[in-house]
This record gives C-alpha cells, sequence and structure tokens, in this order.
C-alpha cells in the first residue's frame, strides 16, 4: 500500500518502522525542525530521523489550514490511507477526505478517556492503575471518531511518561499491523465512542513541573513520574533550579513545615522532604548545570541542606 504517515515524536518511531518492515511505501509528514537547547540549534523530530535513516521521503509542513498548496501536493500522492501518530497538527476535513480508507489515528489513551494533547502524563497524574492504546478513524472533532480497538496495560509504580509511552507505541505499532490487514479486507468496522464519558487533558506546560510542597506527598510522587523527562518536576536550592527525578512514598510522617528537608535514616532514599500531608523520599537528583547523580551523594555534597526549607511554589492558585 501507499500510506502517508503523519508523526513527530518517539512514540510515533515504533509504528512507523513496523509500516516499513511489512514493506508498505511509506512517505512521512512531520514537524518542521525547531529549535532548542542553549544555542537554539534546530533538532530534527525523532520521526524525521528515523525516516531519513531507512531511506524515506520526509515533508513538514507548517500547518494544512492555511495553505492550500499543502493540502494539493498531499492529495497528488494519492495515499490509500493516512496514519498519525502524534503529529501535533489538527487535520482539517479536506485532509480527511483524500484517502480512500481514511485517517487512522494512534491514541495512547483508552478513548473516551484522556482526549487531546497529553493523555499518558495525565494518566499518571490521576493514578489510574490502568491505560492504554486506542486506534481510531479520524474525523473533525479532537478525538472523537469512531474507535477499532483498544488495547489496556497497567500503570505500574516506577512507570513515567518515558517509560510507558514507550510500551504504548510498541504495541500501538504492533495493534496498526494487525488491525491493517483486516480493515483493508472489510472486516472491521469502529463503533462510535461513549461521549458521556470522555475526559480531556490540556498539553503539559513548563510551569506544571514546579513543586508545591503543601500538596500530598503522592500526588508530588505522581508529578515526579508524569513529567519525566519533559518538564521535569523542581524545585529551587541555594538559587538553583533542583530537579527531583526519583521518588517515592515511604510511610514516615513529621510535623516540620512543607518543604523541610529531614534524614531518612540511612534507607535506599538519601532525603525526604515534608510535604502537606507525609513525607516524599527523593532518590535522584539533578541541580541546574550538574549531571544526576544519587540522592544520597547529593546529601552529603550540600552542608546545611538537612533541616533547610525548600522553596514553596510561587503559584498563586495554591497560595
Amino acid at each position: 500500500m501507499r500510506i502517508v504517515f503523519m508523526g513527530s515524536p518517539r512514540f510515533a518511531v515504533f509504528p512507523l518502522l513496523g509500516l516499513v518492515r511489512v514493506g508498505h511505501e511509506v512517505i512521512v509528514y512531520t514537524q518542521p525542525d525547531r529549535p532548542a537547547g542553549r544555542g537554539q540549534r534546530l533538532y530534527a523530530s525523532p520521526v524525521k530521523q528515523a525516516a531519513t535513516e531507512h531511506g524515506l521521503r520526509v515533508v513538514q509542513p507548517e500547518g494544512f489550514k492555511r495553505s492550500p498548496e499543502t493540502v494539493r501536493d498531499l492529495a497528488e500522492l494519492r495515499p490509500e490511507v493516512i496514519v498519525v501518530a502524534a503529529f501535533g497538527q489538527i487535520l482539517p476535513p479536506v485532509v480527511l477526505e483524500i484517502p480512500r480508507w481514511g485517517c487512522l489515528n494512534i491514541h495512547p489513551s483508552l478513548l473516551p478517556r484522556y482526549r487531546g494533547a497529553a493523555p499518558v502524563p495525565a494518566a499518571i497524574l490521576a493514578g489510574d492503575e490502568f491505560t492504554g492504546v486506542s486506534i481510531m478513524l479520524l474525523d473533525a472533532g479532537m478525538d472523537t471518531g469512531p474507535v477499532f480497538c483498544k488495547v489496556q496495560i497497567p500503570v505500574l509504580g516506577y512507570d513515567t511518561t518515558a517509560t510507558l509511552t514507550d510500551k504504548l507505541s510498541r504495541i500501538g505499532g504492533a495493534l496498526l499491523l494487525e488491525l491493517l490487514s483486516r480493515y483493508l479486507q472489510g472486516e472491521l468496522t469502529p463503533r462510535s465512542q461513549d461521549a458521556a464519558g470522555a475526559t480531556y487533558c490540556r498539553p503539559v506546560a513548563r510551569e506544571d513541573g514546579e513543586i508545591d510542597w503543601r500538596l500530598p506527598a503522592v500526588e508530588i510522587w505522581r508529578r515526579v513520574r508524569a513529567y519525566h523527562p519533559w518538564p521535569g518536576a523542581y524545585t529551587a536550592w541555594a538559587g538553583k533550579r533542583l530537579k527531583i527525578l526519583e521518588a517515592f512514598v515511604p510511610e514516615e510522617t513529621c510535623p516540620a513545615a512543607p518543604g523541610t528537608v529531614v534524614d531518612l535514616g540511612g534507607k535506599a532514599a538519601g532525603f525526604g522532604v515534608v510535604t502537606g500531608v507525609g513525607v516524599l523520599g527523593v532518590l535522584r537528583v539533578q541541580l541546574e548545570g550538574k549531571q544526576a547523580v544519587a540522592a544520597a551523594d547529593f546529601m552529603r555534597g550540600q552542608r546545611g541542606f538537612i533541616g533547610a526549607r525548600l522553596a514553596l511554589s510561587r503559584n498563586p492558585d495554591l497560595e
């Protein structure tokens, strides 16, 4: 088949490589290269990098809505189906009508739960025991189209957005290959979503990572996992940003004020931080401008750290 594949982040790489491996003719659409890092150097998306390594044609449109030429060029490719996986752009109806078999979307949630841009962090933040991946037929709404199939997996206590996204990407890629062969033979019909059960999640913003120590320890622990690797869960120490990379919730309690650093008495965690409810045990940290280290090593190298009080969030909504 001639397939146009639209995707950008790492989540989309495994489905793309699966299509290539089984011999489909794949043309890749991905986001334009973006500046990143201190030097603002241009970086290609993970999908572009994978496509280039496999000699695939790559198209990087700024958007479809304001560019009739981009839509026309896509139509001239005559794709039989368009596969979308975290592309980062909304497809207008004129694009949805191009392929004979429509546009299939791989979405990392159990639709209709967590429609929107950041379903994986949303599942971790909510403390969900399970999440999954859905393959749906795109329509003009935000993840509102009928669903072909869903696969459910557990959310483990050590899962972060990074680890969970990789699992769902692999499952979604395998599910796509199985679905395509059956769908194109007329064996599958998608089912409408139950709109009454729909929830939505907004994109993650950089400032979401700032820790408010007045929150319960279990909620901060979820944020540490949900915001890894980006934007990271962070606080401030000695005038610098301190990222909490790994944490857990011990049984200990402490009467000190939220944000107070405490010694956990030689346990696996180097230190704890008192929260609004309970203590957050910290396993790994990264001080701004430094390498990531074990929390115990960091504690030993910071004079006056135990007993200090870390900065509370500057978010006025939490005052």
